[in-house]
């Protein structure tokens, strides 16, 4: 009985034995890795450490399930994606938008943040920019129809008068300018100078001119200066159409790179944020459209002095953490995440990162 009790004791403790390397195996199997991609102040690396709201969230988050996790940051927004639709990673955070076609090859949380895209401009223009906003497509076309229709108005008045008077009388190309000029100075003026009209055509045509230069420079001058008030001025962005005839740039892959082609927006794109602010800061844009908060975080730190936010949200979006399809990750986070937006967590997080602009929405 001794013996047998003896043996049962040996293959007991050797089981053990055999149990601790496989035990030691599955905790660091179990280990996490957590994908991230610079994007301040939700995820960036600050005297060597990683830092921002996203990455105090997971934190958080990590803490309260007991996870343990390592951080992976990726070059690109699209590497990190592609890193959690393959299964590279066991999730990523950082300001990825909740979208319908990111939901389908990969599973969303409920939003972490609300937020959108926004525009930051520079804070005084230069005259470049202020002539580029200015001279819109619409009031580079007036200005050549206008041109045109004044060069028609004296090529007539040639046509009546190149055979009574010198002025007139050159060819149809060498009368060119010389009858523009004079038409030119009749609109504006409404005076002849001395080329009066002798040919009865030439009078009745010209009496005409005198009479229509008084509505057709009111309205020319009155278009002129709506375009120049709207668009140079101000400067703002009203509409997104009032990104007409700016240099406008965002990162590529983006929601707002998304949103700008369906709304017909000429836009440049850039790898990524480091590269956009580069071409800013070096006058080679006059506006940037990316997610506010993210735009705000750059006016108040990097770019304060030289970039002002616009308040106007052009497309309301939400942030999320992002699993692979079918992560078992998904409902526990999720249920957390509810814990923490009915206590006090989510909002001390908010207020540490962006105050009380974004966290008493």
């Amino acid at each position: 009985m001794r013996h047998v009790s003896m043996k049962r004791l040996i293959l007991a403790l050797a089981y053990l034995c055999s149990a601790v390397p496989g035990l030691a195996q599955q905790s660091a199997s179990d280990r996490l890795v957590i994908g991230t991609v610079t994007r301040a102040p939700f995820s960036f690396v600050e005297d060597g450490r990683d830092t921002g709201y996203g990455i105090d969230l997971w934190d958080a988050l990590a803490a309260e399930n007991g996870l343990e996790y390592d951080l992976r940051r990726y070059e690109t927004f699209s590497d990190m994606l592609l890193a959690v639709q393959s299964g590279e990673v066991n999730g990523a955070v950082a300001n990825i938008s909740i979208t319908e076609e990111r939901e389908k090859v990969m599973d969303f949380t409920q939003p972490i943040f609300s937020a959108g895209i926004q525009i930051m401009m520079p804070m005084e223009a230069g005259t470049g920019a202020v002539m580029r906003a200015a001279l819109t497509p619409r009031l580079l076309l007036m200005m050549g129809l206008g041109i045109l229709a004044v060069l028609a108005l004296g090529m007539l008045m040639w046509l009546f008068e190149r055979r009574r008077q010198a002025y007139f009388g050159n060819t149809a190309k060498e009368a060119a300018f010389p009858a523009f000029w004079w038409a030119l100075h009749l609109l504006i003026s409404g005076d002849y100078r001395a080329e009066t009209p002798i040919s009865p055509l030439g009078r009745i045509f010209g009496s005409l001119m005198v009479i229509g230069s008084l509505f057709i420079v009111s309205l020319f001058v009155a278009n002129v200066t709506a375009n120049l008030t709207l668009n140079a001025l101000s400067r703002d962005i009203e509409r997104i159409t009032d990104l007409d005839g700016r240099r406008v740039g965002t990162t590529e892959a983006s929601t707002t790179s998304s949103f700008l082609s369906r709304r017909g927006v000429t836009h440049q794109t850039f790898p990524d944020l480091e590269t956009l602010y580069a071409e800013f800061e070096a006058g080679n844009l006059d506006a940037v459209a990316f997610d506010g908060p993210i735009l705000a975080y750059y006016a108040q730190t990097r770019g304060q002095g030289k970039a002002r936010v616009l308040d106007r949200v052009f497309q309301r979006e939400y942030y999320g953490i992002v699993f692979p399809t079918g992560s078992p990750l998904r409902e526990t986070v999720n249920q957390t995440l509810l814990r923490f937006e009915e206590g006090d967590v989510s909002h001390e997080i908010e207020l540490k990162w962006f105050g009380s602009i974004y966290a008493d929405k």
